[in-house]
């Protein structure tokens, strides 16, 4: 059985989030708002929150699945109280309705299988809705780097610190466009957010001791947008 309370802390010598991961949700929101259309949002797996908080702004109607009650705690305190939060996983979770917006950031990877859960969020999505995944990229050149440096083994490995966290996989584009095409999904988009070639702990390191900026953080922006596949995250859009 696996602990879901522990996979969401940090450890003593891991952190679980980078003010790195801050800033690529900033972005995200900024790539995945114009698609936003008005309608009930559900979000699937929100860690502490830090996602949900942004959702929040664009929708008054949203649902929040979860499987750490230590991480729901979290979310909820951060969160408007109009959200709604339930604690199950995505295969154990009984949904009513249908949502014209799915959001699944950074989870698909710490999926068992995830077969089962895409076809559950294909059956959850309404009519002309939208489903949106985000997933790290095993291709980033912060990783490529690290499988020469002798630190990881191949790019698709998943690391004990990974694992730790609860990551069972690793995602590029192909990978990732077949499970969802398999689970019924047509993708409309594809896309990467901010071209990588740092770890996340040296992104913070750097930010920290001034020697990038916003304007740098603009520019890897713009420049994931050239090349998606090296980027730090990649993402599609989807419809059925």
């Amino acid at each position: 059985m696996r602990d879901y309370n522990a996979e969401a802390q940090s450890r003593p010598d891991k952190r679980y989030d980078y003010n790195f991961d801050e800033i690529v949700r900033d972005y995200m929101m900024k790539r995945f708002a114009p698609h936003f259309a008005p309608g009930a949002a559900l979000e699937l797996g929100c860690h502490e929150g830090r996602s949900t908080t942004l959702l929040a702004q664009h929708f008054d109607d949203l649902t929040v699945i979860e499987a750490s009650s230590d991480a729901i705690a979290i979310a909820q305190r951060n969160s408007p109280d109009r959200v709604r939060f339930i604690n199950a996983t995505f295969e154990e979770a009984k949904l009513d309705r249908k949502y014209d917006s799915i959001f699944l950031i950074n989870t698909l990877e710490h999926l068992e299988e995830t077969g089962p859960v895409l076809r559950n969020i294909h059956d959850w999505l309404a009519p002309g809705g939208h489903f949106y995944v985000l997933v790290p990229n095993a291709d980033a050149p912060s990783r490529q780097i690290a499988v020469q440096m002798g630190l990881i083994a191949s790019n698709n490995a998943v690391t004990p610190g990974e694992w730790a966290h609860g990551h069972r996989r690793t995602y590029s584009f192909d990978t990732l466009e077949a499970d969802v095409r398999a689970a019924g999904f047509k993708v409309e988009q594809r896309g990467g957010l901010m071209f990588k070639a740092l770890a996340n702990f040296q992104f913070d390191r750097a930010l920290e001791a001034g020697i990038i900026d916003e304007k740098y953080l603009d520019g890897i922006y713009s420049l994931g947008m050239i090349y998606p596949q090296m980027c730090a995250s990649i993402y599609l859009i989807c419809g059925k």
